[in-house]
């Protein structure tokens, strides 16, 4: 009765209940213990560590392109194609040669992402960064923003969090498999002289 009674303590301790004295308790079962320990700090301080930062890191990006792009009238120089072209692009905007008036008053040409289907001519609206370059798109702010970093968060949290858990079944797998040699071999030693004794 006595032993029935501790293995169901030891079960309802669980893994890190290994830790507590035992006749039973063996080197692997503390060394499980440990990993269990180790995979949960991971998972739940690092994991929150790594959504904090990158999330706070893709706020202050999406800061930073707010502050620095400034947003300008250009004319088309060329036809934005439509159809098969545009299917291929993204979110149906096409690269196309435009002139735009840069802040200091002179005349500049370059390349813009645009709706498809505009033709040459159309004055269209795109934004450009602090050093006068035409930037790929408005600047992510707002809902946007927030939503985004928020991902980039979850991302961070789940890129650190699947490979400590993974290392930790692995290396629990590893662990059944020593004990069960183990026990293997202690049976071998043991089982022969484990008769049956009749009164």
């Amino acid at each position: 009765m006595t032993r029935t009674g501790k293995g169901r303590r030891g079960r309802r301790g669980g893994v890190l209940g290994r830790w507590r004295k035992n006749p039973l308790r063996r080197r692997e079962d503390i060394l499980e213990a440990w990993v269990v320990l180790a995979v949960w700090l991971v998972v739940v301080i690092g994991s929150a560590a790594a959504a904090v930062v990158t999330a706070r890191a893709a706020g202050a990006e999406f800061a930073h392109q707010r502050a620095d792009r400034s947003q300008l009238r250009a004319v088309l120089l060329a036809d934005a194609p439509g159809g098969t072209s545009a299917a291929w692009s993204s979110g149906g905007r096409v690269w196309v040669p435009l002139r735009w008036t840069a802040p200091d008053g002179t005349s500049r040409t370059g390349r813009a992402p645009v709706d498809s289907g505009l033709r040459a001519g159309a004055r269209v609206v795109v934004w450009q960064d602090g050093h006068g370059r035409i930037a790929a798109g408005r600047p992510t702010g707002g809902a946007d923003g927030v939503v985004q970093a928020g991902l980039f968060g979850a991302a961070a949290a789940l890129a650190v969090a699947a490979p400590a858990c993974l290392a930790g079944a692995v290396a629990r797998a590893h662990l059944d498999r020593r004990r069960l040699t183990r026990w293997d071999r202690e049976w071998e030693r043991v089982g022969p002289h484990w008769g049956h004794r009749t009164s």
